[in-house]
C-alpha cells in the first residue's frame, strides 16, 4: 500500500500545520484538500494509506465526505470540532479508525502517534478465536481496519494448530466459552510454549465473569475485555497490548540478541539451556547440539573486506533461522561461529536437517555486485545430548567440528552412537 496520506480540512492554517508536522515527523507524503470536490480529484489519482477528514466542509457540511471516502475503500480518521456525544457515537458506528477532536497541538501529536502505531501494526498478525462466526467477523473487521493481519478460528484446538504452524502471531484474542477447548484451556496451553515476551493474550468475557477474568490473568492472559465493548475500548486495549509487547521485546532483544544477526547471543543461550536441560531430564526429551563454522572465513574478509564478511554472517544466520523450528535455539557464539540446538528430535532427523542446511549454504551466493558473487561453505560438528552435562555435549560437538575441518570442510560430522 502506498505510504501517502490525504488531509481534507477547510481551515487552511490548520491543514498546513498538520500536513507539515506529519510529513516532517513520519517522512511520508501528504496531500491536502480544502473541500470534498478537491478530495475527489486526489482520490481518483491515489490510493492512500490513511485519510484524515474534517466533517464540516463548504461543499459537504454534514459529514458526507466520510461515507464517500469509506465507499472508495479508504481508511478514515475523522477530525472534528464537534464534541456532541451523540454525534460522536453516530460517527463511530461507521467503519472509521478513530474520531479525533481538533483541540490543539496535543491532538496533532495524538494523530501522529496513531499513524505511527498503524504503520507498526502492519508487522503483526492477530489470531481471533471465537465460536460465533458473527463475532469473529466483527472483530476481524475492526482489526483489519487497524492494519493488522488477521486469522480467525472457531475454537482452541484450531488455534493451537495455527499458533504452532505460524511463527509470526503477536496477539491471540480468545473467547471463554467455546467447544472442544475453551479460552482458559487455550491460554494455559499457549503459555506452556510462549511467554508474555513472545505473544499477548487478550480474553473476551461477558458481564459478571469477574472470577473468570481473574482466572484468565492467573493463567497468563495479558488483559481482558468485557462484552459489550466499544470500538474505542477495543482498539485502545489492542494497541496498548501490542505496544507493551514491542517495548518488552526491544529491551529483551538488547540483552539477549546478537547485535549483527539478531540471533540469540552466547549469554542467552546458556541461560535458556540450563532450564531446558533440567526439563529434559524429567521428560526424557532428546535434543541435538551442533557447532557451525564458516569455512575459510578469513579469506572472505581479506578478499572482500569486513563489511562483506558481516553480510555473509548475516546471510548464514537467516539460513539457520529459516531452517529450524521456533522452539529450537539458534545462537551466534562470536565471529563466524554458531551453535544450534534442535529440540525434541532423534539423531536421524537431526542429521537430515544439518545436511540440508549445509547444502543450502553451499548453493547460496551473496551478490556483491552484478558481476561479483561470494560463495562460501560451512562445517558442522554435531552430537546428541549425552545426559552428562551441557558443557560436555558442546565440547563434543566442538570436537566433531574440528574433525569436519580436518577432513576437508564443507561437511557434517555427527558423533557416532
Amino acid at each position: 500500500m502506498s505510504q501517502r496520506i490525504l488531509i481534507v480540512e477547510d481551515n487552511k492554517t490548520l491543514a498546513k500545520l498538520i500536513s507539515k508536522k506529519i510529513a516532517s515527523t513520519l517522512e511520508i507524503e501528504v496531500d491536502v484538500a480544502y473541500s470534498m470536490g478537491e478530495a475527489k480529484l486526489f482520490l481518483k489519482r491515489y490510493k492512500y494509506f490513511l485519510t484524515l477528514l474534517d466533517i464540516n466542509l463548504p461543499d459537504a457540511p454534514n459529514g458526507e465526505i466520510v461515507d464517500y471516502v469509506l465507499g472508495k475503500g479508504q481508511k478514515v480518521i475523522i477530525l472534528s470540532g464537534n464534541i456532541d456525544k451523540d454525534f460522536r457515537k453516530k460517527m463511530l458506528k461507521k467503519n472509521i479508525i478513530d474520531y479525533v477532536n481538533k483541540g490543539g497541538i496535543n491532538d496533532i501529536n495524538y494523530i501522529i502517534h496513531t499513524i505511527q502505531r498503524l504503520r507498526k501494526n502492519q508487522n503483526h498478525t492477530v489470531l481471533v478465536v471465537d465460536d460465533s462466526m458473527v463475532f469473529r467477523k466483527t472483530m476481524q473487521g475492526m482489526l483489519e481496519n487497524m492494519f493488522f493481519k488477521v486469522i480467525s478460528v472457531a475454537h482452541g484446538e484450531e488455534a493451537m494448530g495455527m499458533i504452532n504452524s505460524k511463527k509470526d502471531i503477536s496477539l491471540v484474542i480468545t473467547d471463554y466459552n467455546m467447544p472442544v477447548m475453551d479460552g482458559l484451556e487455550l491460554t494455559f496451553e499457549i503459555r506452556k510454549e510462549f511467554s508474555k515476551t513472545d505473544l499477548c493474550i487478550i480474553a473476551i468475557s461477558s458481564n459478571g465473569d469477574e472470577e473468570v477474568n481473574a482466572l484468565f490473568l492467573k493463567q497468563g492472559a495479558n488483559d481482558y475485555i468485557t462484552k459489550p465493548f466499544s470500538k474505542e475500548e477495543f482498539s485502545c486495549r489492542i494497541n496498548n497490548s501490542i505496544e507493551a509487547l514491542e517495548n518488552i521485546q526491544i529491551v529483551t532483544n538488547h540483552a539477549n540478541r546478537d547485535f549483527l544477526t539478531g540471533l540469540y547471543n552466547r549469554r542467552y543461550f546458556f541461560e535458556s539451556m540450563i532450564q531446558y536441560e533440567e526439563d529434559t531430564k524429567e521428560s526424557g526429551e532428546k535434543f541435538a547440539i551442533a557447532m557451525i563454522d564458516i569455512d575459510h572465513f578469513k579469506n572472505v574478509n581479506d578478499t572482500y573486506g569486513h563489511d562483506i564478511g558481516d553480510k555473509v554472517i548475516v546471510a548464514l544466520s537467516e539460513i539457520l533461522r529459516t531452517s529450524t523450528n521456533h522452539r529450537d535455539i539458534v545462537s551466534r557464539f562470536g565471529g563466524e561461529e554458531f551453535c544450534v540446538v534442535l529440540k525434541n528430535i532423534n539423531r536421524y532427523s537431526a542429521l537430515d536437517i544439518f545436511n540440508r542446511i549445509r547444502e543450502e549454504v553451499e548453493n547460496f551466493s551473496y551478490e556483491v555486485s552484478k558481476e561479483k558473487f561470494v560463495k562460501f561453505t560451512i562445517s558442522i560438528g554435531a552430537t546428541m545430548y549425552n545426559e552428562e552435562s551441557l558443557e560436555e555435549s558442546i565440547n563434543q560437538a566442538d570436537l566433531m567440528l574440528y574433525n569436519a575441518k580436518n577432513n576437508g570442510r564443507n561437511q557434517v560430522v555427527f558423533e557416532e552412537l
